[in-house]
C-alpha cells in the first residue's frame, strides 16, 4: 500500500508541476493578445489569386458563398474561383457553373477527404495556362469579408508566405453548442492567434480562410492528407522554418454544428487528426527547436501537445477526487505551487475570455458563451480519450451544412 501511495503521489506531484509550468506559459503568452497593433493595408492590388472552394454535397449552402466571392473588393481580372466538387452526388457542380465559376469534379472513393481533394486540385491548377501568385482556400459553407483579397495581397507583397484570417461563426446564436464554438473561436483568435502573432511566434491554420504563396506550394507540395490537413500543412511549414502568420483585419465565417452529437462527430475527426499529426511531428519539432534554438518550433510542439495536456489534467483531477470523497484517506495531496500563485494564475486564465469578448466589441448576448463554454469543454474529454485510441483512423466523415446565410445578413 505504501509503494502504491508513493507512486500515486509522485505521479500527481510530477503532473501538477508539468501542468503548472505549461499553464503559466500559456497564460503569459495569452496576455500579449490583450494588445493589438493597428496595421495599414497600403499595397495596391497586384497579386493574382486562385480561390479554391472545397465542397462535398454542398448544394444547400454554396450559392451565398459564390455570390459573396464574386463581389469582393478586388479587381475581378486578378482572381478566379474554383469549386472542388469532391465525390458529389448532388448538383453542387451545376450550381457552381451557373454562377460562372470553374467546377472541377473529382470521383475517388479510395481517397476521401478534403486533404486529398486539395492535393488533386493543386495538380490540376498547376497544369492550367494561367498561374497565380497565391492560393486561397475556403469551405463551401463559408462567408468572407469583402476586403479579404486586399488584405492577402498586402501581406503577400510584404513577404508573408502563409496567412490565416480571423475565424468567426455565421450562426453563433443557433444553440448553446454553436455559441460555445463561437466563444472558443473568439477567445482563440485574440488570446492564441493574435497573441502569437504579436510575439513573432508561428500561427496555426484553421481549416479555412487562409492564403498560401503559390511558389511555396510548388516547392514543398501540399502533402497534407490527414483528417486535419490544415494542422498537418502548417506543422510542415514550421518544421521548414516557415512560420504561418495571422491577420485580424479580415474575417471568414463558417457554419457550426447545432446539436451536440454532430459537434462531437466533427470534433472526433479533428482530435483523431490532431493525435495523428502530433505522433509524427511532436518530437521532431522539439528536437529541431532545441537544436536550432527556435522558440517558435517549441511553441508549435506545445500546440500539438494540447489534447494530451487536457487528458493529463482530467486524470490528475480524477486521482485527486479520492481525497475529496475520502475514498483514499491515506493520500495526502501537497501543492507544488503556493496557493497565491495558483489562485492568481487561475484568476487571470478565467478572466482572459471576458477580456477577449470586450475587446472584440461583441454584443451582450455573446457573454452567455462564457457561461456555457465550461460544459462544452467537458464534452471534449470523451472525444480526446476515444481519439487517442483511434488516432490511426483515416475515414473522413462529412459535416452536413444547411444554413444558407448571406454576407449582408451578417453585417447588418
Amino acid at each position: 500500500m505504501t509503494i502504491w501511495k508513493d507512486l500515486v503521489e509522485g505521479v500527481i506531484m510530477g503532473g501538477s508541476l508539468a501542468i503548472g509550468l505549461i499553464s503559466t506559459y500559456q497564460v503569459l503568452i495569452s496576455c500579449s493578445g490583450i494588445f493589438r497593433k493597428r496595421e495599414t493595408i497600403d499595397r495596391k492590388p497586384e497579386k493574382t489569386f486562385a480561390v479554391l472552394v472545397a465542397a462535398h454535397n454542398e448544394s444547400a449552402v454554396i450559392s451565398p458563398l459564390l455570390e459573396n466571392l464574386k463581389q469582393l473588393d478586388y479587381p475581378k481580372e486578378l482572381y478566379d474561383i474554383f469549386v472542388i466538387c469532391d465525390n458529389c452526388t448532388d448538383d453542387t457542380a451545376e450550381i457552381a457553373r451557373s454562377h460562372g465559376v470553374y467546377a472541377f469534379e473529382r470521383f475517388d472513393s479510395s481517397k476521401r477527404g478534403k486533404g486529398y481533394a486539395i492535393e488533386w486540385m493543386l495538380e490540376n491548377l498547376w497544369a492550367l495556362p494561367r498561374q497565380y501568385d497565391g492560393v486561397v482556400m475556403f469551405d463551401a459553407d463559408n462567408l468572407v469579408d469583402k476586403n479579404f483579397l486586399l488584405v492577402m495581397n498586402d501581406r503577400l507583397c510584404k513577404g508573408d508566405r502563409v496567412i490565416q484570417a480571423y475565424l468567426d461563426s455565421k450562426n453563433p446564436y443557433d444553440s448553446w453548442v454553436t455559441l460555445s464554438y463561437a466563444m472558443s473561436y473568439w477567445f482563440m483568435n485574440r488570446m492564441w492567434q493574435l497573441a502569437r502573432y504579436n510575439l513573432g511566434l508561428p500561427n496555426t491554420l484553421g481549416g479555412t480562410g487562409f492564403c498560401i504563396e503559390s511558389q511555396l506550394l510548388k516547392e514543398m507540395g501540399w502533402g497534407a492528407t490527414s483528417l486535419t490537413e490544415d494542422l498537418e500543412f502548417s506543422t510542415r511549414c514550421i518544421d521548414r522554418g516557415i512560420y504561418p502568420t495571422w491577420t485580424h483585419d479580415t474575417k471568414v465565417y463558417d457554419e457550426k454544428p447545432i446539436d451536440l452529437a454532430a459537434s462531437m462527430r466533427q470534433r472526433l475527426r479533428w482530435a483523431q487528426g490532431h493525435f495523428d499529426v502530433a505522433g509524427r511531428y511532436l518530437f521532431k519539432l522539439i528536437g529541431s527547436g532545441l537544436r536550432l534554438r527556435r522558440l517558435g518550433m517549441l511553441d508549435a510542439a506545445f500546440y500539438l501537445f494540447q489534447p494530451m495536456y487536457v487528458l493529463i489534467i482530467f486524470c490528475l483531477s480524477f486521482l485527486s477526487m479520492g481525497k475529496l470523497f475520502d475514498v483514499h484517506e491515506w493520500l495526502e495531496m501537497e501543492s507544488v505551487f503556493p496557493s497565491w500563485y495558483v489562485y492568481g494564475l487561475s484568476f487571470i486564465a478565467y478572466t482572459l475570455p471576458l477580456v477577449a469578448l470586450y475587446q472584440e466589441r461583441l454584443p451582450l448576448k455573446a457573454y452567455l458563451g462564457y457561461i456555457v463554454l465550461p460544459v462544452f469543454i467537458v464534452t471534449w474529454i470523451p472525444v480526446f480519450f476515444y481519439a487517442l485510441f483511434t488516432r490511426k483512423n483515416k475515414v473522413w466523415v462529412h459535416t452536413r451544412h444547411t444554413r444558407a446565410i448571406r454576407i449582408e445578413e451578417l453585417q447588418q
